[in-house]
């Protein structure tokens, strides 16, 4: 059985802590070959407001934050659920910089990997209309567990994308269920050379 997978969303007050942004809530599932094994969502508060249209599109509002727990104490609790698990997340160069600025705070680090499912995504469904993560789910058919745009229903909806790709690369090529470490390298990969980063795998399976 493959390892558990670290599935994270984070929704935030702007679009980088280098620019001040802090998180207000986090979303984490962990999944092992395709299903979800645990959960964890938390609002936090920070002190840092949200801009209007930030709570507009994810309905989280300040009134919300101020009964929220310190997100000191929220992301000690995600960084012990999440464990040394390997991360994914849709668009991870998001996500991953303030998973890193907010333990950071805390004088924690966080050496994990992330896998992208947006860079899967353009991979293995280069055709699709859209790589953006709700546009995706209902071109794919995949379930809307909540509403868009809050950190567990995203986490979700990405934990369903990753496990259709990896379903995907299983039924297309035979492999095996494609493990985190796969993962990443696939990701760097165009979707033209996909097959044919894959054709050792398929070569030593056919002996």
């Amino acid at each position: 059985m493959p390892s558990p997978i670290a599935v994270i969303d984070f929704e935030t007050t702007g679009m980088t802590p280098a620019h001040g942004a802090r998180a207000t809530e986090v979303g984490i599932v962990l999944v092992q070959q395709g299903r979800v094994v645990d959960r964890f969502a938390s609002l936090m508060y920070t002190g840092v407001p949200i801009p209007r249209f930030i709570a507009e599109m994810t309905g989280i509002t300040n009134a919300m934050l101020r009964e929220a727990p310190p997100a000191a104490q929220v992301m000690r609790e995600a960084a012990r659920f999440v464990g040394d698990a390997p991360m994914v997340a849709h668009n991870a160069a998001f996500d991953s910089k303030f998973w890193q600025a907010e333990l950071a705070l805390l004088g924690l680090a966080a050496s994990q990997p992330y896998a992208c499912t947006v860079l899967l995504s353009r991979r293995i469904y280069p055709d699709a209309p859209s790589h953006k993560l709700g546009r995706l789910t209902d071109h794919l058919g995949l379930p809307r567990p909540g509403r868009a745009h809050r950190a567990l229903a995203d986490a979700e909806m990405a934990a369903a994308l990753l496990a259709a790709m990896q379903q995907r690369l299983q039924d297309s090529y035979g492999l095996p269920w494609p493990d985190h470490a796969q993962l990443m390298q696939l990701q760097r990969c165009t979707p033209k050379t996909l097959a044919r980063m894959l054709q050792p795998t398929l070569a030593v399976q056919s002996e």
